[in-house]
């Protein structure tokens, strides 16, 4: 019996050994060249805030383009401004087996936790367009978004040197609206230290909505007596809020208004003379940039020929990102940069208009 024993325990000795050996290789970290040796695509999850705007459906339908044209697949999902919604989504990618995250934070704060589950996971983690904060992010691609900014009041303070001005910034959660109105004040602060500018109101928009933008402008106007001469708005949802508001009055025209993103009811609204200008950022540059990080990024290739590498601090590291420039639109030249690229069709732009 003893013999018997021993012998039925020497057979299950290697099988035993066999599935310690296969859980190994289940939990050892992932490595996305073992998909090329079965031939499998790279999948990429991009987990986005919102495609409530314009510009964020043009980024998720280029970005699936480009991925899709690297012979790899793309996995979206958009959390329409749900902070608890959006870190729910990037683990459901996880777990469906993505191997990289690109991200798209409502919020930079909260989507730090969301990074710490890719990495627990051995994925790692772009932050597109909006900077995660305070999270060790490996790539970071985007606009600079300070400059955008510096145009936006550049543009502004040549048409009204002299005045009271609005700001209307951005959703205070997200990152990229403390760098727009950082690169705003930047221009406006000496101004405002010489006494020829005096900003009359600056407010928050929170969650990016456009109506709130519309609200905060409608107590700036009334807080002023209707008095106001320039308003810079974080982007062009919110810009046409603050032209609602300025209709309303009977201002609209009257005072410029700057915005960015480049939307087409922005475009229409420059050639009709109610907005004066919005920064263009072309949406497939950034996509297709964004692309080739993500797949470098999961092949664990190099990434250097793509572009200049610059650091980002966002709290806790120097993220190593791409910032790429943004361009000037006003109604002087819109065809030869908004039209010429594509980015919005001729008739689209000018409607029934001659031109």
């Amino acid at each position: 019996m003893l013999v018997l024993f021993i012998f039925l325990l020497g057979c299950e000795e290697p099988q035993i050994r066999n599935s310690d050996s296969i859980a190994q290789s289940k939990t050892s970290s992932y490595n996305s060249n073992d998909k090329q040796v079965l031939d499998e695509p790279i999948k990429i999850g991009f987990a986005m805030d919102t495609l409530t705007e314009e510009r964020w459906v043009k980024d998720r339908d280029h970005f699936k383009q480009s991925v899709e044209a690297l012979g790899a697949e793309v996995e979206v999902m958009a959390s329409h401004g749900d902070d608890a919604l959006q870190i729910w989504q990037a683990e459901t990618m996880i777990s469906n087996g993505i191997d990289l995250l690109v991200i798209v934070p409502h919020n930079a704060e909260s989507t730090a936790a969301i990074v710490e589950k890719a990495h627990s996971a051995g994925i790692k983690v772009l932050s597109y367009d909006r900077l995660v904060k305070n999270a060790e992010v490996e790539m970071y691609v985007s606009y600079d978004n300070e400059r955008v900014g510096v145009l936006q009041a550049q543009a502004i303070t040549k048409l009204v040197p002299k005045g009271k001005y609005v700001y209307i910034g951005g959703a205070e959660t997200d990152n990229n609206a403390h760098m727009f109105k950082k690169g705003v004040f930047e221009v406006l602060q000496p101004l405002i230290d010489k006494g020829d500018i005096t900003v009359v109101f600056d407010q928050w928009t929170k969650d990016w909505v456009p109506s709130n933008a519309k609200e905060n402008m409608e107590i700036a106007l009334n807080a002023n007596h209707q008095d106001i001469d320039a308003v810079i708005a974080a982007n062009d949802a919110t810009a046409g809020a603050v032209i609602e508001a300025l209709e309303e009055q009977g201002l609209a025209g009257k005072v410029p208004v700057a915005g960015q993103d480049a939307d087409l009811a922005a475009i229409q609204r420059i050639i009709e003379g109610k907005q004066a200008m919005t920064i263009y950022k072309p949406i497939n540059e950034l996509t297709e940039l964004a692309a080739e990080l993500a797949i470098k990024l999961a092949k664990d290739e190099e990434i250097g020929e793509l572009g200049e590498i610059v650091k980002v601090n966002n709290g806790k590291m120097e993220v190593p990102s791409i910032l790429l420039s943004p361009t000037v639109v006003n109604h002087s030249n819109v065809d030869e940069t908004i039209i010429a690229d594509g980015f919005h069709m001729k008739e689209d732009v000018y409607l029934n208009k001659d031109k």
